[in-house]
């Protein structure tokens, strides 16, 4: 098998995968330092974007299946590449990645098909943007448009704020091409799920729930990350909130796509915000796996990942289940100093060669080996996971690993899972 990444979300799924009794050896491209080190696994230094040599590869090796790990390449069409050249991949093509790739095409999307969601307006013109947001006041949510790495987005609790990100995005271009457009939204209360589903047409497969922190500091305050840490299952997603999701945005979204004359298959993941009196309302889509959601995911994942994958790919998702752990699974990302700026880069991991305990698993995101010294090499490092009987042991069970490795400037939340811990405790969730 053959995954496609770099990141935390690539270790997990090769990691998983290379426990299949009907896997070899999964290849990683281009992978990093915990993928290098990971049994079964085995690092090919080719790059996400370079697709020709992906296929070349591909089939040289007598490649089963591929799956593609970060959104960028399913953006740009890398799916149907693989298809076209006869080789089995899983994700969704070009046409169906839009609902990540724009999310005006997404805002618009949901609009069409009465799934609940923010109100919004789109912007190519920023003293328009600023004059809608000047008359509705704040709070409010600006956005860039395309991919930005989960950087792209500003809760303004302020009008300044607000208008200074609108200058970043449309003025700036601090986000490229990613920010041709500005999607300005309504601010939602309430509490984020992710719901991540296996779609393929309009069978669906879901999967645990989870809950991620996009902020980098504690409380949930400062700048927006890729993640900071997830856990999983989300408690706010009770037997009942999972079926009205179902309902009301998951089986809408797979018809309104079909409709629309667009095959989805892959991972498809819905960012969700429950608002104080149980109504779900979608965020934002992703068009594959989430990161760091995927690492205490897989953690507690019983079924045999490539037999998922298979199911879907051969339009049998409605006759498998997936089984589960009964464990909470939590995950706590350590980050380089800089991030979500420029991180620094090059340092010395120290204590990651030391075994984890039983229940905990270190998945490698921004590291790579120099010699046998594993080293950072980007934003979000090391994503320690970790299973307990609840939320607070599994916590307990993380920070005790982490308090085991270091590098210069090394930082991370001490809260991840906070409001579930409330919740197990009967206490007010204090932001």
């Amino acid at each position: 098998m053959l995954v496609v990444g770099a990141g935390g979300r690539e270790h997990a799924l090769a990691w998983k995968l290379a426990q299949s009794s009907r896997v070899s050896q999964v290849f990683v491209a281009p992978g990093n330092g915990g993928t290098a080190l990971e049994a079964g696994v085995q690092n090919i230094p080719v790059s996400v974007d370079d697709t020709r040599a992906l296929i070349h590869f591909a089939r040289e090796e007598g490649i089963a299946l591929t799956v593609i790990g970060p959104e960028g390449p399913l953006v740009e069409g890398v799916v149907d590449h693989f298809r076209e050249a006869g080789l089995r991949c899983f994700g969704p093509g070009r046409e169906a990645a839009q609902l990540e790739g724009s999310k005006s095409f997404a805002k618009s999307f949901l609009f069409r098909h009465n799934i609940p969601t923010a109100g919004s307006r789109t912007f190519s013109n920023p003293h328009k943007a600023k004059e809608w947001i000047r008359e509705q006041g704040a709070p409010v949510v600006i956005k860039a448009d395309g991919l930005a790495a989960g950087k792209g987005v500003t809760v303004a609790m302020s009008v300044d704020e607000a208008l200074q990100a609108v200058d970043e995005i449309l003025v700036e271009n601090r986000f490229g091409e990613a920010g041709a457009l500005a999607v300005v939204e309504e601010w939602l209360e309430g509490e984020e799920a992710s719901f991540i589903c296996m779609v393929n047409g309009q069978q669906v497969l879901p999967l645990a729930t989870s809950q991620d922190h996009k902020a980098r500091d504690e409380g949930d305050k400062g700048p927006n990350t890729g993640g900071m840490g997830a856990y999983s299952p989300a408690p706010v997603v009770t037997p009942q909130m999972h079926q009205h999701i179902m309902a009301d945005v998951i089986e809408p979204t797979v018809r309104g796509l079909i409709d629309e004359g667009i095959h989805y298959t892959g991972f498809l993941y819905a960012g969700l915000m429950v608002s104080p009196e149980g109504v779900p309302r979608v965020l934002e889509f992703n068009c594959r796996f989430g990161d760091p959601e995927t690492q205490p995911v897989l953690m507690r994942l019983e079924s045999d990942l490539a037999d998922l994958i298979d199911a879907a790919l051969d339009g049998n998702l409605d006759s498998v289940e997936a089984s589960w752990r009964p464990e909470i699974a939590l995950g706590v990302v350590l980050a380089a100093g800089g991030y979500p700026g420029t991180p620094r880069k090059g340092d010395l991991i120290s204590g990651v060669a030391q075994m984890p305990p039983s229940g905990v698993k270190v998945f490698h995101a921004g590291s790579h080996l120099v010699g046998e010294d594993v080293v950072t090499d980007g934003g979000r490092v090391l994503c320690v996971t970790a299973l307990g009987s609840d939320v607070r042991q599994a916590r307990e069970h993380a920070y005790r690993h982490i308090d085991t490795l270091d590098w210069p400037q090394m930082f991370f939340r001490r809260d991840i899972g906070y409001r579930a811990v409330a919740r197990e405790n009967n206490d007010p969730v204090t932001e």
